[in-house]
């Protein structure tokens, strides 16, 4: 599971600009939760080395006139409950203000009442250059330890916060004989869809409830199945509907399960049917397995009933694929039956062959000849007519496969450059059925300050 850092403050100080910094990204998941008045915003951030789950809380408001203060006292609790790290955004050029004191003080009593105490980092936001510093000395009276001066919106500072998100978050459990014996599965899709009877059928027992009306499912559901000595473990999720149709506080659980089993498994197999047109919702399923990193297998289900459709065939249904789920583009597709099992005895061997794809490590060495090849085949664009130098490349980690490259500019280098080097890789290496990460940083010179 990855580590969650949550980002609290009142409205207006950066906490979105900052999240968006974090992430990289424009969009995230957004979940409204039971006793929770604003919505959080979800995503996946890593620098390259390390990985979390960051949370963009509601704006923390104080308004004498209404409940909102309750509101944010059940939020902050939220925050503390699942959070690893909490970082708390304060804005320099407002400076400081009794929403702020407020804010600190939920904070302290949600940890006290909630018997946990994640760190807390204060972030000064707005402080464009050293001199706005000064004026930041005032937070250090909200009684917060560990305080960073940034600027969100230029990137002042970003590289100082991953080093203090790095230096705060727990240590990673160790891991256990369990984890390396087995691959952990997760079974996403609509509801209605099958997986159920999918699991049923790979498992060979009707171990969990088949029913006809949608929703019977309404939390994770760990099987086992051993196949030639190797254990799978095969999570059933509660299918995961659009935000407009999650009318009731056990639909909202359901689906908060569903994602929280996609963060716990290695490979997830999406599940859709083959009968209709890829949906809106399967693309936003595809979107949030591929933020989450996972290995993945597209199941196109009830095949059997595409041979009587004379508009339905493998080429419609790969074209849809193509043009609806961009986002797994790497990953193969499997044409089934779960109701028959026609395909089925497939799925666990391409499982295991994109498991190990998912582990497959390059030796530094080598990547640092694949880089060379590929600048000489094609070289970086210019950044305001300077030359952009991309010096050394290595790979951080597996599950899934993530490379870092060191650069003088790595504000120059092109989301289409990242995606040629992905390309080449796959070209390459293979990897098959996972997402790849990678990460430009800047290089240092030996003595340089960091920045910020």
């Amino acid at each position: 599971m990855l580590p969650i850092v949550a980002i609290v403050g009142r409205p207006n100080v950066g906490k979105s600009t900052l999240f968006n910094r974090l992430t990289g990204t424009r969009d995230a998941l957004v979940d409204d939760r039971p006793g929770v008045t604003r919505d959080r915003h979800y995503g996946v951030a890593s620098n390259g080395v390390t990985e979390v789950i960051l949370i963009d809380t509601g704006g923390f408001e104080i308004n004498p006139d209404d409940d909102l203060f309750d509101a944010v006292r059940r939020q902050a609790e939220a925050a503390i409950e699942e959070a690893d790290l909490v970082l708390f955004v304060v804005d320099q050029a407002a400076g400081r203000t009794p929403t702020d004191d407020q804010t600190a003080d939920v904070l302290r009593k949600a940890a006290s009442r909630a018997r946990k105490d994640p760190p807390v980092l204060l972030i000064v936001n707005k402080c464009d250059s050293p001199d706005s510093e000064i004026h930041a000395a005032d937070f250090w009276g909200l009684g917060i330890d560990n305080m960073l001066c940034i600027s969100a919106e230029h990137g002042r500072g970003a590289y100082d916060v991953w080093d203090a998100i790095e230096e705060r978050l727990p240590d990673p459990p160790e891991t256990t004989p369990d984890d390396d014996d087995e691959i952990r599965i997760a079974v996403i899709g609509r509801p209605n869809i099958g997986k159920s009877t999918l699991v049923n059928r790979l498992v060979g027992e009707d171990r969990h409830v088949v029913h006809d009306s949608p929703g019977t499912t309404m939390d994770s559901v760990d099987s086992v199945v051993v196949v030639d000595g190797k254990k799978f473990r095969l999570v059933d999720t509660a299918g995961v509907r659009r935000r407009a149709k999650i009318g009731d506080k056990l639909e909202v659980f359901a689906a908060t399960r569903a994602i929280r089993s996609i963060e716990r498994c290695h490979i997830t197999l999406l599940m859709m049917n083959a009968t209709e047109p890829v949906s809106h919702q399967d693309a936003r399923l595809a979107a949030l397995i591929a933020d989450r990193g996972r290995g993945t297998v597209v199941l196109f289900n009830q095949w059997d009933k595409v041979k009587q459709d004379p508009d339905r065939n493998v080429r419609v249904v790969n074209d849809e694929r193509d043009k609806k789920l961009p986002h797994l583009s790497w990953a193969p597709s499997l044409y089934i039956s779960a109701l028959t099992g026609k395909g089925c005895s497939r799925i666990l061997t391409e499982v295991l062959r994109i498991y190990e794809e998912f582990n497959k490590r390059i030796a530094t060495s080598e990547l640092n000849n694949f880089l060379a090849a590929a600048l000489d085949a094609y070289s970086v664009p210019q950044k305001n007519n300077n030359p952009v130098r991309l010096n050394y490349m290595t790979q951080t980690r597996v599950r899934p496969p993530t490379f870092v490259i060191w650069a003088n500019s790595p504000d120059g280098v092109p989301v289409s450059y990242k995606r040629y080097l992905e390309n080449r890789l796959r070209d390459t290496y293979g990897f098959e059925g996972t997402p790849l990460r990678i990460h430009v940083r800047q290089k240092r010179r030996p003595g340089e300050a960091k920045s910020g």
